[in-house]
């Protein structure tokens, strides 16, 4: 499956999911008697658990006792140490290991059935000839169809042991009986780099959406990609990239510093410091970059700008990060639920703690991007606290601020218009990519003949696309809604997601990206460099 583009205001929930971690993982299963038996507080929980199970007055699910038990725990903690139970572990485990076995598809449950977005290039059902529009009505002899059907059960039916064979009936729109086709799983990249293309005849653009297993060889891919285009300097834009591993932004930010140079360093609660630097390996140690962050750049993204920025390397634009300098390890639980645990806090290369203060606990610390909001910081650089207690000097003598995220050395304001919240709103809950599913199931056709690069290039969203989504939006979200302010950016998110589901390989965000703020800020001063 196609992971969901998101861009409504700071995403918490996977910002804490993801947030910076060490690769390896604990496993407490082999030994649960030595671990509960003999300390009291340990034991008083089991007792307890115990009681309630054998003695309470009504049968209770225990294991959600024990659930809420563990999650009260946590809270009591900090805001990224977290539980992940074990209906999603698997998810979350796929998603930072960067693939999964299954037929390769893009997809909706629509109107009943299994609605093909797109195959995913080069990927299974796309060999097979599966194409966008097509229905996927049975597996291996099993229904697929029904208003009852769910997305667990599908992917369920669909992923299955690598090189095994599943036999689908497709319902293609024009054929007079169902298609018949053998499609062989085969491992299907959830990839973490969205787009890599050339902004300018020099200067090249690379989306991180988060810090996975393979994140790094998709990287290093496509930065040789540029370089043989031409590019001598780098946009690397980790905006709403909530982090994952720590040793891949070391990784990332090593492509950029010189031998040598410190990228970070941990701390643990017995003071003990580990330190790591840079390596012979840097591909683009001496051409320019640019790191565009957001308020949801957050933990590993965090990293590779402040290694950059506390080495004079590059240029971070945009505005302050979003403040996660803790560093979590995954532990099994022996159930098949696991937790992060914080181990340790990072610190950039001139010293700074860039994580924000959680001492009003959870929900206060959730509600930070609304408390800048409404101080005006997202508009105003001038409105952002600084301590000159945590004030720091890079060697080149620029100043920089721990204490909260990282302060970018260009700031350009949050503003309406692309980032309309209304508009975010219908994107991120899925009806601007439903609503152009529909207007390409009347006729494929007209885009049979169109490239990718032309479609970017020169096709014009009409006005009739606004009157046809108002009209979905206001049947399928029960809302009455006019775009009438602002038509360029409706067309905008429609033209956008129209490349998405055509075309796929970044042509969202190649779209998506024209008259960008923080883009076109990039490219002004990037003449200069």
């Amino acid at each position: 499956m196609k992971m969901e583009k998101k861009y409504l205001p700071l995403l918490f929930g996977i910002a804490i999911a993801f947030g910076v971690f060490i690769g390896g993982k604990l496993n407490f299963s082999d030994s649960p008697d030595r671990l509960f038996s003999t300390n009291s507080k340990k034991d008083k929980l089991n007792r307890l658990i115990d009681y309630i199970d054998y003695d309470y007055v009504d049968k209770v699910n225990t294991d959600s006792i024990v659930d809420v038990t563990v999650n009260g725990i946590l809270e009591n903690l900090d805001p990224h140490s977290v539980y992940i139970p074990k209906e999603d572990l698997q998810r979350v485990t796929e998603s930072m290991k960067g693939d999964f076995v299954g037929i390769g598809i893009s997809f909706y449950t629509y109107n009943d059935s299994i609605a093909v977005i797109r195959s995913l290039e080069g990927g299974p059902s796309d060999k097979a000839g599966i194409k966008g529009g097509d229905r996927i009505v049975m597996a291996d002899g099993d229904s697929l169809t029904g208003k009852y059907l769910k997305e667990d059960d599908i992917v369920n039916k669909l992923k299955g042991p690598l090189d095994s064979k599943v036999e689908l009936k497709i319902y293609r729109k024009g054929e007079p009986k169902l298609l018949n086709f053998k499609v062989k799983r085969a491992n299907i990249p959830l990839k973490s780099v969205d787009a890599a293309y050339m902004l300018s005849n020099d200067l090249g653009y690379i989306k991180i959406n988060r810090f996975a297993e393979t994140t790094y060889k998709e990287f290093k891919e496509a930065l040789n990609k540029l370089k043989k285009l031409g590019a001598t300097k780098i946009t690397l834009d980790l905006r709403d990239n909530p982090g994952g591993f720590l040793g891949i932004a070391e990784q990332i930010a090593d492509e950029f510093l010189e031998d040598n140079k410190l990228i970070l360093f941990t701390k643990n609660k017995s003071g003990a410091i580990e330190k790591s630097y840079a390596t012979k390996k840097g591909d683009f140690e001496t051409g320019d970059v640019f790191v565009l962050i957001n308020e949801n750049s957050a933990s590993a993204s965090e990293i590779v700008a402040g290694a950059l920025q506390d080495n004079d390397k590059g240029t971070i634009v945009g505005r302050r990060s979003y403040g996660k300098g803790l560093v979590q390890r995954e532990m099994e639980l022996g159930d098949g639920s696991a937790i992060r645990l914080t181990v340790s806090r990072y610190y950039t290369p001139t010293g700074r703690s860039i994580q924000r203060s959680y001492e009003n606990g959870v929900q206060d610390y959730n509600d930070d991007y609304y408390e800048r909001l409404d101080s005006g910081e997202l508009v105003d650089s001038a409105k952002i606290h600084l301590a000159d207690s945590l004030k720091f000097t890079t060697p080149k003598g620029k100043i920089v601020y721990g204490g909260g995220g990282i302060i970018p050395d260009i700031f350009v304001p949050l503003e309406n218009g692309l980032q309309n919240e209304t508009l975010s709103f219908l994107f991120k809950r899925g009806f601007i990519a439903k609503f152009i599913f529909e207007e390409l199931e009347k006729d494929r056709n007209v885009f049979k003949n169109i490239s990718k690069q032309d479609f970017i290039d020169n096709y014009v969203v009409g006005d009739e696309f606004i009157f046809a989504f108002e009209d979905f939006i206001n049947s399928k979200a029960n809302l009455k809604t006019s775009f009438a302010d602002y038509h360029d950016e409706v067309k905008h998110y429609i033209k956008a997601t129209l490349g998405d589901q055509l075309y796929g390989d970044g042509a969202f965000d190649e779209i998506f990206n024209q008259n960008d703020p923080m883009i076109d800020e990039v490219k002004k001063i990037s003449k200069h460099h």
